[in-house]
């Protein structure tokens, strides 16, 4: 007879051999007790967890010559022939190639003859998300109200694809992944059966790869027994799942807390010449510390442990580190693998991360070192006795500085940003529309040339008037008003831009808005006075204007 996979030997006959599901088994056992199963049945879950076994074996149930009972008998020819699938009652269909609407009527007029064998006739329809929109709503009615003696079960890995209205006629199970302590006690009563050689430490290496899966970690088991000779050992399982010893984690750890950086490459050259995959090696080493953060800071969940076993090289290391340090080295690696999946070259992302975390200080990433604590401390508590002082003598200030003091706001009589009048009134006396329509038009086109920090300036400012040669911008904020004007890569970069869109050069002027209402205001009533005394003079001097401004006409006489 032809050798046949370990997955497909050992597949569950009973709901107690249903690893890692209690939750379903039990309330599918209490279903058939109660002979309260019901008419559609859906299976979601991960790959490998027992979803197309445990349909099995609720046909066999409900099937058995000793229904109702909690477990098929599996010696009736009913369980016998269900078993061997030569009973063609208990139809197994493969959504993934019969996903079309002609194959699903053919499952609805077929569904209403009686079973020829047993008493149920069972659909099992696997990868059931693979079904096309029309074939769910062939499905539909069938599934909602089948005849007494028919029974539906769905298996799928991706629930999401399936439309709710077939997912609400149904009784919905999750089967959850299988955890490693599970996957292990059962790898390990199937090596005792058939008396394979096998230590603990590979079977852990195995359940771990299999990352949930049941039939993945006994595929990955029958690997090993043939790669091995007479035993299975801790390096078969390592050569066949491609993880990484935890010697070696040992050692490149090691190098890492020595900030021997020659070490470390040297360890990860070695590692790559055989094979292993960069991408495996780093998520190894980061649940590596992440184990290690765990046995420092929980050392009783060491059955929560995914990576490492406690070894005194292991103990050794972790007394080591600090959990700073682990969460630097962890933070590091994270991001490496993040980078290392959009890369066509992640042995260099994976170099720089080790020469990084070799070369990494204590207390760096934002975390301050004890020494400098003690200095802050220091300079804290001398400045709190300086501050006593203050709080009960009084500032002690100098005899020149008193002196000194009231000479200080001599320097400048104005405050802020003083927009230049005299130059303002000049642009209004000669402002037109068409000019100021002109600006406006290509107001966006300007601020598209200019870098972000300049074009920020003028997110709350507006052109408000011009002439042939200058215009005036208005700003919301005095500050931005400054900043801007007080900038002459600014002032030249907005003058260039308009002289390239418009093909004339502009002087440009900036006003906050306060003192653009009194400006305006200003002008506008000293040019209606000069219309009624026979029209403004036009020779009148940019100071002149400046002097009526602020002392008033009735007070200004201009002498030759």
């Amino acid at each position: 007879m032809a050798y046949q996979a370990l997955y497909r030997v050992w597949r569950p006959q009973q709901f107690i051999d249903v690893v890692g599901q209690e939750h379903v088994t039990k309330t599918l056992q209490n279903a058939l007790l109660q002979q309260k199963t019901s008419h559609a049945y859906l299976f979601s879950g991960p790959r490998g967890t027992g979803k197309t076994s445990a349909a099995k074996i609720l046909a066999k149930a409900v099937n058995c010559e000793r229904a109702p009972v909690q477990e098929p008998c599996n010696e009736c020819p009913a369980c016998l022939g269900i078993t061997d699938g030569s009973i063609s009652d208990v139809i197994e269909i493969d959504a993934a190639s019969n996903n079309g609407v002609e194959e699903i009527r053919d499952i609805r007029d077929k569904v209403k003859y009686a079973p020829s064998v047993v008493r149920y006739k069972v659909y099992i329809i696997d990868e059931v998300h693979m079904l096309s929109i029309g074939a769910f709503n062939a499905l539909l009615k069938t599934l909602e109200e089948p005849p007494k003696h028919v029974m539906f079960i769905l298996a799928t890995t991706e629930p999401h694809k399936i439309p709710l209205t077939i997912i609400s006629r149904c009784q919905r199970f999750d089967f959850k992944r299988i955890t490693a302590q599970s996957i292990v006690k059962r790898m390990k009563l199937i090596t005792q059966e058939t008396g394979v050689k096998c230590d603990d430490r590979p079977l852990q290496i195995i359940a771990r790869a299999a990352e949930g899966g049941m039939r993945d970690a006994l595929s990955l088991l029958d690997q090993a027994i043939s790669f091995s000779d007479e035993r299975v050992t801790e390096e078969d399982a390592l050569a066949v799942t491609g993880a990484v010893s935890q010697g070696f984690l040992n050692q490149l750890a090691s190098a890492i807390i020595d900030k021997d950086v020659a070490s470390g490459l040297e360890a990860l050259e070695e590692l790559l010449y055989h094979g292993k995959d960069p991408s495996r090696f780093i998520e190894d080493f980061i649940l590596f510390y992440r184990d290690m953060l765990l046995y420092k800071t929980a050392p009783s969940l060491e059955e929560s442990f995914e990576r490492v076993m406690l070894d005194d090289d292991f103990r050794q290391l972790a007394e080591a580190f600090s959990p700073d340090q682990i969460y630097q080295l962890i933070d590091v690696l994270n991001k490496t693998q993040q980078e290392m999946r959009w890369t066509n070259h992640p042995r260099i992302f994976l170099e720089v991360a080790i020469v990084k975390l070799c070369q990494m200080e204590a207390g760096a990433e934002g975390h301050v070192p004890s020494g400098d604590v003690s200095q802050l401390l220091n300079r804290i508590e001398q400045l709190e006795i300086e501050l006593k002082d203050l709080k009960a003598n009084g500032p002690v200030i100098a005899h020149e500085t008193v002196q000194a003091a009231p000479k200080q706001p001599a320097r400048s009589s104005r405050k802020g940003f003083q927009a230049p009048v005299g130059k303002i009134n000049e642009v209004l006396k000669n402002a037109t529309k068409n000019d100021l329509h002109q600006i406006k038009s290509q107001w966006g086109a300007m601020l598209s040339k200019l870098m972000k920090s300049h074009a920020a300036l003028l997110n709350e400012a507006e052109p408000v008037a011009a002439s042939p040669s200058a215009f005036i911008i208005k700003f919301k904020h005095e500050i931005h008003c400054q900043m801007a004007m007080d900038n002459h890569k600014f002032v030249e970069t907005v003058s260039n831009a308009f002289q390239t869109l418009v093909g004339n050069r502009f002087n440009v002027l900036g006003i906050p808005e306060e003192q653009w209402q009194t400006i305006r205001e200003s002008f506008l009533s000293s040019h209606e006075s000069d219309q009624q005394e026979g029209g403004p003079d036009k020779e009148e001097e940019p100071l002149i204007s400046e002097a009526k401004r602020l002392f008033g006409a009735d007070f200004v006489e201009v002498v030759d």
